[in-house]
């Protein structure tokens, strides 16, 4: 089974002053160079979705690193995952948003290893299902496409269309603490709040801002 992976790094990131989240700062790197060493583990087939707010400075890579601009500009995550589907072929696309530091290469490679009979395989917590750190087979493309042409953007609303498989907290749990392993920083307080994670704080974010 051939994997690609996408990172989604467009966006406006708003609740935190535009900023591009891949630069933050996490226990002494920032989340964008935590991803590719545990993604790099899994495929060598990796795309950055969507334009980052300052060049990519990398102490790597290996592989190749691609970048995509997105084929149909402000329509969010399916806008995203729509783009990461044209520009990939291989038969599973890992798609993850670019404001999680603490994905492993086990737990992505588990997620792609579960869609062979399936168009997605989505974890799913008490806080309800995380299709933005999750695996889409090709054959979603037309479901994707559809909902975009429409203006039906929610990610979770695309889930309906497809033959879902659902990671629940027990199989997360396996690969780490879930509320950890799928922690975002969606706001300044959201990186605060990974101290509680951490057991130290992660990194001098706190005392930029």
């Amino acid at each position: 089974m051939r994997i690609s992976a996408a990172i989604l790094a467009g966006g406006g990131a708003t609740r935190f002053g535009g900023r591009d989240k891949g630069t933050l700062i996490v226990e002494g790197r920032t989340i964008l160079d935590r991803q590719l060493a545990e993604i790099q583990q899994v495929t060598e087939d990796i795309v950055i979705v969507g334009a980052p707010t300052v060049p990519l400075i990398l102490p790597f890579p290996p592989v190749k690193i691609r970048t995509a601009p997105d084929l149909v500009p402000g329509k969010g995550p399916l806008g995203g995952l729509h783009t990461a589907l044209e520009a990939t072929t291989a038969d599973v696309l890992l798609l993850v948003a670019c404001d999680m530091p603490f994905l492993s290469a086990a737990f992505l490679a588990y997620l792609a290893s579960q869609c062979l009979d399936a168009d997605a395989v989505v974890p799913h917590t008490e806080r309800g299902y995380h299709p933005l750190c999750a695996a889409y087979a090709h054959t979603c493309r037309p479901a994707v496409a559809c909902r975009l042409a429409d203006g039906r953007l929610a990610m979770k609303d695309l889930l309906t269309d497809l033959r879902l498989r659902v990671i629940g907290a027990d199989d997360i749990d396996r690969f780490g603490p879930r509320h950890r392993l799928l922690a975002n920083v969606n706001t300044p307080d959201d990186l605060d709040r990974l101290h509680d994670l951490l057991g130290t704080f992660a990194g001098d974010e706190r005392h930029e801002r």
